[in-house]
């Protein structure tokens, strides 16, 4: 990397997450001046232009790409309409050793005076646990799932290429068309598409504004510089600014910084989970690197100065403090912008071009928190790009994580996208596919599987706290066999699972009432279209995802009572409740027995995984498919981001030997230490589950650096890849780092605070991870071999 580069990277690294209560203050005396005036898609587009209109702007020493969402790097505006904290809350965050958020005490004394008096108890998450049933809230508590959007907008929004071909002016032009088309004659949804077309056109001279004031500043910065080269440069930015989003754009510099300004518009307007992602950005930005190289205004350098520029943005931009349950399940600065690069093209051909290589390029030599990018493996794709991506893996960043471009389009097409959109679309957040620039895929929250069949066992209760949380399923001891228990556990899944989709359903209605988003809608197939919000049903397709948690410990605590209370009968029912209610104190000896002699699910033992097959079509059966209140359906995906942490500590000890409040396992991976015969059984393993019908795995595996030592080993790595997709695998991801090494990064965090690893779908700093977290990741399994 270049001189600007090191500094923009050391700046942006070093700042340290901060609160700013700015938009929270512009927000709510918008609303205190304009609540009731407007419709309510109209009133959020006028507050969206207000903030675009008032915020602080920044520009940096050394910025090529501009813009903030608040008034400084890693400055995190909070969103009050959503949830609003307490005084306590942002002192807490402030003084919490980990992930803590720099508040000022003047700030919070401006939110006890303005913000909390005008939306305790209107902000959205204050209406949801308001209304919600006393039953859903007994089993949200005991752990048995999480809810995304009882704090956060649903988002998981990922883009396509017409931002690219189409500025917003023009966006306003199709906008007018289709108002002046309605027919408020024969169609009684008219004047509802009419407030939510005028909201998107308010909302599209909001970005224009924003961007023009970046121009200005740029220009009035230009003017005051002695330097020539950054008078320049300031002078370029102006220019950039003035082009985009308005327009479409013509350079690479102006790619860059239109994508930009799209991503703030959308992380400003409301606070989406997983913010926002460029979709196939090596694809969108091909063209305008070559024609650059073939005009002669652009060379390879200033093109990877530029898209390192972009990265930097990118880690400038810490996730939103979270509260609660969700703050205990989710606790990171990451706010999962994933970039895919290779891939396919909608035609069908490789998507990989030299961006792709430079993208690689800055991702290894920034090595930031995020943005985290992701390559997509086809049948076409060419080894060379296997080859430079194996490079990044190998030092051990936990990134690129590896998903198969194959798999990803059949898991959608066989949901009824088109091919075209199909191949188009991609992954987004962890693990999560969509159909990029067309789809709203919402993610509801996880569900924890493990402690649904815990709650089986103890015929509705949770033993951990003694409160009734699901149904009566029966004493388990008085189950005949082993098929009767599994269908008392079908019977709880479903009804747990029918419980968290009857609040989702009502929780996706308030957000469409009165959270609409008009500045994300506009650019998202489909919505000015129909008139309707993202959020409404707008896009092409309206997807809500439920994330399964915990395969690898509920297959191998099934087969623990498989193998010794009913096949074998070495151990009783009674017996084992026994055990489990004493978190195994006073019977290791029994304990041992289910952990070493049990067929564990990721060792290619059928025993296991006829069983993990078994879960898999419950789960299905019980969730995908479930209508949603946008005429679209639900789906499952295999997805635990650190949620498996947060569901072990509400678990109690369970039948395949784990002890209390230990982690789950995660995502699709096996159970901590249960994988003993190497990465090729867990793979195979792995591939009896029909990952099609889902909407995206994980799979973490963690090697020895010195499995990865040479260029022979990487081959390895790639034959183990390959073998993995063409047995129908979704995704793979590698930490590649020795225990001890974690152990020393826990003595002396200091020294090691570049240290990334892989957590989940996404990496994080390692010495940033609370206890549990940091061993979680110690405990996975370290493998030896290759293949």
């Amino acid at each position: 990397m270049n001189s600007r580069i090191e500094r923009l990277r050391r700046a942006s690294f070093e700042a340290r997450p901060s609160i700013s209560i700015e938009r929270a203050v512009l927000e709510t005396r918008f609303y205190q001046d304009n609540s009731g005036r407007h419709s309510l898609p109209v009133l959020r587009a006028l507050c969206f232009k207000h903030l675009c209109e008032h915020k602080t702007i920044f520009i940096g020493d050394d910025e090529l790409i501009v813009g903030e969402r608040g008034p400084a790097p890693k400055a995190v505006p909070t969103f009050p309409e959503l949830t609003c904290h307490s005084a306590l809350d942002l002192r807490i965050l402030n003084d919490r050793e980990m992930t803590s958020y720099r508040v000022a005490e003047e700030d919070i004394r401006t939110y006890e005076e303005i913000v909390i008096p005008y939306w305790q108890g209107r902000s959205m998450r204050d209406r949801i646990f308001r209304e919600v049933p006393a039953e859903w809230r007994a089993a949200y508590e005991a752990g048995l799932f999480t809810e995304f959007m009882e704090q956060r907008a649903p988002g998981h929004t990922a883009l396509d290429g017409t931002i690219y071909r189409c500025g917003l002016r023009e966006c306003q032009e199709r906008i007018t068309a289709r108002l002046e088309s309605l027919d408020y004659l024969g169609d009684p949804t008219a004047a509802d598409q009419a407030e939510q077309l005028q909201a998107m056109h308010i909302a599209c001279e909001a970005a224009m504004i924003f961007a023009r004031r970046h121009a200005d500043l740029a220009e009035k910065m230009a003017a005051g510089k002695t330097d020539p080269q950054r008078r320049a440069e300031l002078a370029a930015i102006a220019a950039v600014c003035r082009r985009v989003p308005a327009e479409k754009p013509r350079t690479l510099h102006e790619a860059l910084q239109m994508y930009w300004f799209v991503h703030l518009g959308t992380i400003t307007e409301l606070n989406g989970w997983d913010a926002m992602t460029p979709g196939h950005l090596d694809q969108h930005l091909q063209p305008f690197y070559d024609r650059g190289l073939a005009d002669g205004s652009l060379d390879r350098e200033r093109a990877k100065e530029l898209l390192s520029c972009l990265w930097i943005k990118v880690n400038n931009h810490t996730a939103p403090p979270k509260v609660g349950v969700t703050a205990k399940e989710s606790g990171t600065y990451n706010d999962f912008t994933q970039i895919n690069l290779g891939g396919l093209k909608p035609d069908g051909s490789d998507g990989v071009g030299e961006v792709s290589y430079i993208a690689l390029e800055v991702a290894d030599e920034l090595h930031l928190l995020q943005p985290q990018p992701s390559v997509h493996i086809s049948s076409k794709t060419p080894e060379r790009f296997f080859e430079a991506a194996a490079q990044v893996i190998r030092q051990g960043y936990g990134y690129p994580s590896v998903f198969n471009t194959d798999a990803v389009v059949l898991e959608q097409m066989r949901v009824g996208k088109t091919l075209e959109d199909a191949r188009e679309g991609g992954t987004s957040g962890c693990i999560e596919t969509g159909a990029f620039g067309k789809e709203a895929y919402i993610l509801t929250g996880y569900l924890n599987v493990p402690k649904i069949l815990e709650v089986t066992l103890n015929n509705g209760v949770d033993p951990l706290s003694g409160a009734r949380v699901g149904i009566a399923t029966g004493d388990p001891r008085d189950f005949a066999d082993f098929d009767a228990l599994y269908a008392a556990f079908a019977r709880q899944l479903d009804h747990i699972v029918a419980l968290k989709v009857k609040v989702n359903n009502y929780i996706e209605r308030m957000y469409a009432k009165y959270s609409p988003a008009p500045f994300l809608s506009v650019v998202i197939h489909d919505c000015i279209d129909k008139g309707r919000d993202y959020y409404d049903g707008g896009p092409r397709y309206n997807t809500t995802y439920i994330q399964c948690c915990g395969i690898g410990t509920v297959t191998d605590s099934l087969s623990a009572l498989k193998t010794h209370v009913y096949d074998t009968a070495a151990v009783s029912m009674d017996q084992l409740l026994a055990a489990l209610a004493a978190n195994f104190q006073g019977h290791e000896a029994l304990r041992l027995r289910l952990w070493n002699r049990t067929p564990f699910f990721g060792n290619d033992d059928d025993r296991a995984d006829e069983l993990m097959q078994r879960v898999y079509a419950s789960l299905y059966a019980a969730i995908d498919g479930r209508a949603n209140t946008k005429g679209g359906v639900y789906h499952l995906n295999m997805l635990s981001t650190t949620c498996h942490v947060y569901f072990g500590r509400m678990l109690g000890a369970t039948p395949n030997g784990r002890l209390a409040h230990l982690p789950e396992s995660d995502g699709t991976s096996p159970s901590q230490g249960a994988d003993r015969r190497g990465p090729t059984a867990v793979i195979k393993s792995l591939s009896k589950m029909d990952q099609i019908r889902s909407g995206g795995t994980l799979l973490n595996q963690r090697f020895l650096p010195s499995v990865l030592a040479s260029d022979q080993d990487l081959d390895k790595l790639g034959a183990l890849i390959r073998t993995y997709f063409r047995l129908g695998g979704h995704h793979i991801q590698f930490n590649v780092i020795d225990s001890a090494t974690l152990r020393q990064a826990q003595q002396h965090p200091d020294e090691y605070r570049n240290l990334l690893v892989r957590v989940a779908g996404y990496s994080d700093y390692f010495v940033d991870l609370d206890r549990h977290h940091q061993e979680e990741i110690i405990s996975r399994t370290e493998q030896e071999i290759c293949g």
